[in-house]
């Protein structure tokens, strides 16, 4: 077999090889897309009334939270949440609503104890009926919140890298195809050139 015709049939072996994994890659893209709207489906998450760019203002600025917070744009009001941007608004809100719950302060912000002098200082802390120091409860509302937030804005990652998956996939079709004509135009034009 001569160099020429090693690279053409190389060609389009490349060519099959790319459409192979191109298809791979779109089936599964399209499954774990399908995966994340099923699994946020299933959880029966549903947007409060206030998950509206106004709602959202009016409550913040009744939880006197500071002009300075960020708030969230999307709406999700009422509508059932399964896909990933929806479930990243959500979780947008959250922490708007956790905000709102611990006057502004975020998990950081806030002493480990209910003190009123030093809220870092165990010593220091109000004491439970055994003695030991009183966690601030507003702390555990931040553990939770980002609990929820973080599973959310995972399912955002993933649904876009699902679709990230979808546009490779093609490309490599396209590109696969591409490899494959070349190669076989090639092949047939020195075919038909030996064959005169």
């Amino acid at each position: 077999m001569s160099k020429r015709r090693l690279l053409e049939w190389g060609g389009v072996a490349a060519g099959v090889v790319l459409i192979g994994f191109g298809i791979a890659s779109l089936v599964l893209s399209i499954a774990g897309h399908n995966e994340v709207r099923t699994q946020l489906s299933r959880e029966k998450i549903v947007g409060t009334p206030d998950m509206t760019p106004e709602g959202i203002a009016q409550g913040a600025q009744e939880a006197g939270l500071p002009d300075s917070i960020e708030l969230p744009t999307c709406s999700v009001a009422g509508e059932p949440v399964d896909t990933g941007s929806e479930a990243k608004c959500f979780a947008d809100y959250m922490r708007i609503h956790a905000l709102e719950s611990t006057g502004g302060l975020a998990y950081a912000e806030m002493g480990q104890y209910v003190s009123a002098a030093n809220p870092n200082d165990p010593a220091a802390a109000q004491k439970d009926a055994d003695g030991n120091p009183v966690s601030n409860g507003a702390r555990n509302i931040w553990v939770t919140e980002t609990a929820l937030a973080t599973a959310l804005y995972t399912s955002f990652l993933a649904e876009g890298t699902s679709l990230f998956g979808i546009v490779v996939g093609i490309a490599l079709i396209l590109a696969g195809l591409g490899f494959v004509i070349l190669a076989l135009g090639g092949a047939l034009r020195s075919w038909s050139a030996e064959a005169k």
